[in-house]
């Protein structure tokens, strides 16, 4: 069942039945190597986790590494979830946007949109990303980009980018200190919270957004921003994923105020998990409902209630909680008839149960 967090349903309604173009943002943060920040992939390999993401969504295989992406608790990456709906409900086309890997997926025949960018640094020392530069190269891609099908779906794997998330929105000046998510059940708070003080130092308040947006954030969070703008309504899109999302559509509001300007957002929406939409610890209603415009946002109520599966029972648990698009893509599954039990039996599948 699809619920709603802010606006109304009749944007999502309007989406049943209708094909998908399934967009996937990939990044790099050197963020993702402070220890015990993050927990989205494989320990000394968390870099490869959205390659290896990618590779598996649009193959069913794991080309970089021999198994898939896991937490040290064994929570499989939501990657599962995204390629299980797709076995079951297709999307029309699947592509790559390559905004900063250390590792290229080894795949052939999908689109993979690259823009030259390297991975970022910490924002512990800066980031050191060009914004001004990197949201300008989003703008233009919304502005030249053509959609094959109704509307887009627009995830990202982006190991540690709730950290830069926050970050990213605390900087802006945002009062949003307990409001995001982490993949963590027990959030390293101590560690994300040193390492998010440490990045604010580096700023100064005569900074402009840019600067700002070029210590503390990610590549992905500054090029969907610009992306969002360049598209300027012309597409629906979907917006899968949880707090890092919202710190999207936070930078765009932030852009706007600066530059005196509007956006038009009957043609966007933000859709998430259950895990997000009901965490205690993250408050993303609190989050969409900070920016100046309207935005109507969802969630699905998946739950893995019918599995026994002790790896998938950890996301009820609150471990992992969203990421690859999972929130949008069962969104997505609903809206084309997709059974809870069928879906839930195609997750088990996939790991090998």
């Amino acid at each position: 069942m699809i619920k709603n967090i802010t606006g109304k349903i009749d944007f999502i309604e309007s989406l049943r039945g209708k094909k998908a173009t399934f967009m996937l943002a990939l990044s790099n943060t050197d963020t993702a190597n402070i220890e015990g920040i993050t927990q989205a992939g494989i320990p000394n390999k968390i870099y490869l986790t959205p390659t290896l993401d990618s590779e598996f969504l649009t193959t069913g295989e794991v080309r970089s590494l021999d198994n898939i992406a896991e937490t040290p608790k064994g929570v499989p990456t939501p990657a599962l979830i995204t390629r299980a709906v797709h076995l079951l409900k297709p999307f029309s086309n699947i592509e790559l946007i390559n905004l900063g890997l250390e590792q290229l997926p080894q795949i052939e025949y999908f689109k993979i949109h690259d823009f030259s960018i390297k991975p970022s640094k910490s924002i512990q020392e800066g980031a050191n990303i060009d914004a001004q530069s990197l949201f300008q190269q989003g703008v233009s891609f919304g502005q030249t980009y053509i959609c094959k099908d109704d509307y887009i779906i627009l995830g990202e794997s982006v190991p540690s980018g709730t950290t830069t998330a926050k970050a990213t929105a605390l900087a802006l000046g945002y009062d949003c200190k307990e409001k995001f998510s982490s993949s963590f059940k027990d959030v390293p708070n101590v560690i994300r919270e040193k390492t998010i003080e440490k990045a604010l130092s580096n700023i100064s308040l005569d900074d402009d957004i840019f600067k700002i947006l070029g210590s503390v954030s990610d590549n992905m969070i500054i090029f969907n921003a610009g992306f969002i703008l360049g598209l300027n309504n012309k597409i629906p899109t979907i917006l899968a994923g949880g707090t890092q999302m919202a710190c999207v559509l936070l930078v765009v509001n932030k852009i706007l105020e600066v530059m005196q300007g509007e956006i038009e957002t009957s043609n966007l929406a933000l859709a998430t998990t259950s895990w997000i939409a009901n965490d205690e610890k993250s408050d993303i209603k609190a989050l969409l409902e900070m920016c100046k415009f309207d935005i109507n946002s969802y969630y699905s109520d998946f739950d893995f209630a019918l599995s026994n599966h002790p790896a998938l029972k950890l996301y009820d648990d609150g471990e992992a909680k969203e990421g690859v698009g999972a929130g949008g893509t069962l969104v997505y599954g609903e809206l084309n008839g997709l059974l809870k039990t069928t879906l839930t039996k195609k997750i088990e599948n996939l790991l090998g149960e």
